[in-house]
């Protein structure tokens, strides 16, 4: 029976009392935010150097304290998700939050209103603002271009609320108004759904695999022409947006923020299209192992190996994970030793606590990790990606606040890079040929799921986006045609291309979130390169890796990611990822052949 919260030990559990001792604490914070709130403005930010450096100061003063809050109060609501007390502040939060982004919302049209050569002649009357902003206000006026009058804007606003739901609406279709039916298994019905589909996919036995395939399918079949609509509506609508505001495409909208060239996103379609023959190698690897005279894709999910039993101690996995981390150095090392001791992380599962696994924390605290530690391989590996995350916090919150933080664009890699490299530590130190098939097999699934797979979403993105930006008819069939021509190409003459996998694209809620999903792709990329110049003992590849953590927001996520000796625009980069990938594929064929 699942403990509760009580009955964990409280070395095992982490220390949030180092962001509030009590809640008197935490009251005060929320009631002056509300009132600083209230009084925050931009409208005369622009009378003197002094007022906007003010307006700057208070803005991130707010969003400091803000931020603080909201960490406190979500992972304490994370601990038990019955605590009526905290789902409460939860929505006290989000209420400030939202008046927050309000009164924010001037700051930008504001700033527009005045060339930069005004705050060009700012810096030279009080240097502080330059030394503060300099690189936060140019920022700001990368958008120049594409910000309209106060009034177009307001209309904009008004109009893109219309637009915004398109995520909700397939949402809510697919976990609330549609039913999958159930699975016979074990002589039994299970329910099928999306949370239990994967589950289903996993199962050594094929009839169950082909069940759930062809009923989730069947089910999405029926729903085809409103999810038709709800993507068609999507993407029209961001071919609009870009255009009134001036942007050559949606997708060039999109990589706009982080300053993402659109190189980036074609390079990296390029370079697996070059490398699809090692996918291909691995799914013909699947079928011979699995010894299947057809391979189908219901049967792409079902391990290639035994369950692996092997379990590691919670000191077992402290030693394995400092063993891993030393590359980095002792400040590293003892960082991360600091995080076991001192409680930043909440290692075990308990009643009603969340599941799954964050790295979380505010600027004025450490950073924490929220697990939920079983023992097993995943675990582990799930731990020390969470410490990378931290890792990558920890040192970025060396700059200050405003510069505290890093993109989503970068935010994978420092976790991947430790996950890759406790993986390649514990190959070298396994003792069976059980164990290493097993950790090969992890490796592979994760490179099929995030280079290729989410390459190929970002290929149908692109595709779609480039067909609304050129006003082009989008239908159903349409839909249905480009994303079954893609799995036909990335799966290859390996696999039996079922005809229902048309319908995939339906289930996918990243095609509401504005060619995002590239970033998986580059981001385990990135951390790849990285790892292979560490292992490769890469002069100052440490050191520039390091060096990469701590720069925070202090430059554009591309500049961030060279600091670590990695340039995106490059197709080795992407080389790398898809080399290590037939590296694991090799050493996986071998080992199971005996060879």
């Amino acid at each position: 029976m699942e403990k509760t919260r009580d009955e964990i030990e409280e070395k095992y559990k982490w220390d949030l009392s180092t962001i509030y001792k009590s809640e008197t604490e935490l009251d005060k914070d929320i009631e002056d935010v509300k009132k600083e709130i209230t009084v925050l403005t931009f409208d005369n930010m622009l009378d003197s150097a002094s007022n906007l450096y003010n307006a700057l100061e208070n803005n991130y003063k707010i969003n400091r304290k803000l931020e603080k809050i909201y960490k406190y109060v979500f992972q304490k609501a994370d601990e038990d998700i019955t605590n009526t007390k905290y789902q409460g502040y939860k929505q006290i939060v989000i209420d400030l939050l939202n008046k927050f982004n309000q009164k924010t919302s001037s700051f930008g049209p504001n700033l527009m209103e005045v060339d930069y050569q005004k705050i060009v002649k700012f810096y030279e009357e009080l240097p502080a603002l330059k030394k503060d902003y300099e690189f936060i206000l140019k920022q700001e006026y990368r958008y120049k271009k594409h910000i309209l009058s106060k009034k177009e804007e307001k209309l904009m606003a008004t109009i893109s609320k219309a637009f915004a739901d398109n995520d909700e609406l397939a949402s809510v279709l697919s976990n609330s108004d549609m039913s999958f039916g159930f699975v016979l298994k074990d002589g039994k019905e299970q329910v099928l759904n999306e949370s239990s589909y994967i589950n289903f996919l996993s199962d050594n036995d094929r009839s169950i695999r082909k069940e759930a395939f062809s009923k989730l399918y069947k089910t999405y079949k029926q729903f085809n022409n409103t999810y038709a609509l709800i993507l068609k509506n999507h993407f029209e609508s961001l071919a609009v947006i870009s255009k009134v505001n001036k942007y050559k495409s949606s997708r060039e909208a999109a990589l706009f923020a982080d300053n993402i060239s659109e190189e980036v996103y074609d390079n990296l379609i390029n370079v697996i299209h070059e490398n699809l023959d090692k996918l291909h190698s691995y799914y013909k690897l699947r079928k011979q192992v699995l010894k299947l005279d057809e391979l189908h894709l219901y049967d792409m999910y079902v391990s290639l190996v035994n369950k692996n039993d092997k379990k590691y101690s919670l000191k077992e996995a402290y030693d394995v994970i400092i063993d891993t981390v030393k590359v980095f150095g002792e400040d590293y090392v003892n960082t991360v030793k600091k995080a076991f001791k001192e409680r930043w992380i909440d290692f075990y599962p308990n009643k009603n606590k969340v599941s799954g696994a964050y790295s979380g924390g505010a600027y004025d605290s450490n950073p924490f990790i929220l697990t939920n530690y079983m023992g097993k391989y995943r675990d582990v590996s799930t731990l020390i990606h969470e410490l990378g995350h931290s890792m990558h916090t920890y040192y970025a919150n060396k700059n200050p606040y405003q510069y505290s933080g890093y993109s989503i664009f970068v935010a994978e890699v420092a976790s991947t890079v430790n996950e890759l490299l406790l993986a390649n530590n514990l190959l070298a130190k396994a003792e069976t040929k059980e164990e290493k098939l097993y950790i090969l097999n992890e490796l592979l699934g994760l490179f099929q799921s995030t280079i290729y797979r989410q390459t190929m979403f970002a290929e149908f993105e692109n595709i779609i986006g480039q067909k609304a930006d050129n006003e082009e008819v989008l239908t159903t069939e349409e839909f249905n045609k480009i994303y079954y021509d893609l799995c036909k190409l990335y799966f290859g003459e390996n696999t039996l291309v079922d005809e229902d996998i048309a319908y995939e694209w339906q289930r996918v809620p990243h095609f509401y979130y504005n060619f995002y999903v590239y970033k998986y792709a580059t981001g385990l990329s990135a951390a790849c390169h990285i790892v292979n110049d560490i292992l490769s003992d890469k002069e100052n590849a440490v050191e520039n890796y390091l060096q990469f953590l701590k720069t925070g927001s202090t430059m554009y996520p591309l500049d961030e990611l060279k600091v670590a000796g990695v340039d995106l625009t490059k197709p080795e980069v992407i080389q790398s990822a898809v080399d290590m990938f037939e590296k694991y594929l090799n050493e996986f064929e071998d080992l199971y052949n005996g060879r």
